[in-house]
């Protein structure tokens, strides 16, 4: 039995959405109404995956950091249309850095590489890294900060690609995919990035991030299912209080889908 609890707060669609799913024999999901309550689940061994649902985040992912302070931990948005008709073509991707304050230098972005690599890998799939920018290559010369953007990203490439070459788990060379990687510097084409089937997108920094998340998912109704919080063993979904029923459907069948192959 997979146990599943999500946090139940103003917006009530997350009843709606755990009642869509009540025909799945080996899941259980449990409503709490506190964010004391879905601390004490993350807390709990029993629990297999934690969803924010519509409860206040501020509270949750404070205590999360603070039981996990030997951790670095990053959030990622999962983007996934293979269920959604409105897409003639499925694309499955990491974006990140989503949230403002986060990716802020070299360093975090490359963690945030090699954990998001690293999720990737564990769903048995090759990770496929795209780097962005502020402008395209030859767009140098234009302004001290689209330079500095350029700059930066190319630096972050070849860093990222003698990272890997150093990890255990990442090897090109192996017949097992998962091991294998791609690291690429797209600059600003993120439309070519997701063309090629890159499931990881790295945005410039979380600013940038946040306005691509906002017109992809907001805007475009790309199917977001949440935030995967990275760098912990455990499951746990970040979602917004404002969610639609669809979406916390998907955050649901991403954390039974998660917890499954922890199992």
């Amino acid at each position: 039995m997979i146990n599943i609890v999500a946090g139940l707060g103003e917006n009530e669609n997350i009843i709606l959405a755990s009642n869509e799913l009540k025909d799945i024999e080996d899941l259980s999901i449990t409503l709490v109404e506190t964010e004391d309550e879905l601390i004490e689940a993350f807390e709990n061994p029993e629990v297999d995956a934690v969803i924010r649902g519509s409860l206040k985040a501020s509270k949750v992912i404070k205590a999360i950091k603070e039981l996990k302070s030997d951790r670095i931990i990053n959030r990622t948005t999962y983007i996934n249309t293979e269920d959604d008709e409105n897409f003639s073509k499925d694309y499955e991707f990491l974006l990140a850095p989503v949230g403002i304050d986060e990716g802020k230098n070299t360093q975090e972005k490359i963690t945030l590489a090699i954990q998001s690599a690293n999720f990737i890998q564990y769903l048995g799939k090759m990770p496929k890294i795209a780097i962005l920018a502020e402008g395209r290559k030859d767009d140098l010369g234009r302004s001290e900060r689209i330079d500095e953007s350029l700059k930066s990203s190319e630096k972050l490439t070849e860093l990222l690609i003698n990272e890997f070459g150093q990890l255990e788990n990442f090897d090109n060379e192996s017949d097992d995919v998962s091991k294998n990687y791609s690291i690429k510097n797209y600059y600003i084409l993120l439309e070519q990035a997701i063309e090629d089937g890159n499931n990881i997108i790295l945005a410039n920094d979380g600013i940038f991030g946040n306005i691509l998340f906002r017109t992809l998912v907001l805007l475009d109704s790309w199917p977001s299912y949440g935030a995967v919080t990275l760098g912990i063993d455990e499951v746990f979904i970040d979602t917004s209080r404002d969610q639609s029923v669809e979406g916390y459907v998907r955050s649901l069948k991403l954390a039974y889908r998660l917890a499954k192959l922890k199992k």
